[in-house]
């Protein structure tokens, strides 16, 4: 494969190596300032590493392998191919740093819906305290505070982040699948459906494309 060489390095090869060291999907700026840190009066475009993001993953098509790198919770990250995620749950279940309770993703499902929202304001939808679920979230990175309640107890309010959409393979909340209200939802006698849905969602909201469950 023809490419930009970096000190005698083929571009397209740094790309991918930093990629894969990665512990968090990279941006294009963030990946094109990783290599000029390293390199004396380097210049790069945005455009380039994106076309050599294009390029490895032709070249991953080409040889068929499991993966390719895709733009997944805000930048770009390796992901296994959907066709091969049956074999892959095995091994993620097993991982307890995945798992998620289903007091959890309730408490999870109202926040990602309603936010910004208080504990106040979940708690009055699941009609129980819900202290221990949201310190549970917070834990994992999945939500984070964004700010105080503009009116009497300046109560905390909290959102999702990057964790949560990276989880989930989605790039924006948008990207949700639109459910009923979330009221409504919680009156319902199948709500165990419903949790469920907050497991599954990447492949509900995603089916033809490609994500991975953070480490």
């Amino acid at each position: 494969m023809d490419t930009l060489k970096i000190n005698g390095t083929n571009l397209h090869s740094i790309v991918e190596a930093i990629l894969f060291s990665g512990n968090k999907p990279l941006t294009l700026e963030e990946i094109c300032q990783a290599i000029q840190s390293t390199v004396e009066n380097a210049v790069l475009k945005t455009e380039v590493i994106e076309t050599a993001i294009n390029s490895l993953n032709a070249e991953y098509e080409n040889s068929g392998r499991t993966f390719s790198i895709n733009y997944i919770g805000g930048g770009y990250t390796f992901s296994t191919k959907t066709e091969f995620h049956p074999w892959l749950k095995t091994f993620q279940h097993q991982n307890a740093n995945r798992k998620i309770s289903q007091s959890a993703l309730e408490t999870l499902a109202i926040i990602a819906y309603k936010q910004p929202v208080t504990k106040p304001e979940v708690d009055n939808l699941r009609g129980v305290d819900s202290g221990y679920m949201v310190r549970q979230l917070l834990e994992k990175n999945l939500i984070e505070v964004a700010g105080r309640y503009d009116g009497p107890g300046r109560a905390l309010l909290y959102r999702t982040t990057s964790v949560f959409l990276l989880h989930f393979g989605i790039n924006s909340i948008s990207d949700l699948p639109k459910p009923r209200e979330i009221e409504d939802i919680l009156k319902d006698d199948d709500m165990a459906d419903h949790r469920q849905l907050m497991v599954d969602l990447k492949a509900e909201i995603n089916p033809n494309g490609n994500g991975k469950t953070p480490e």
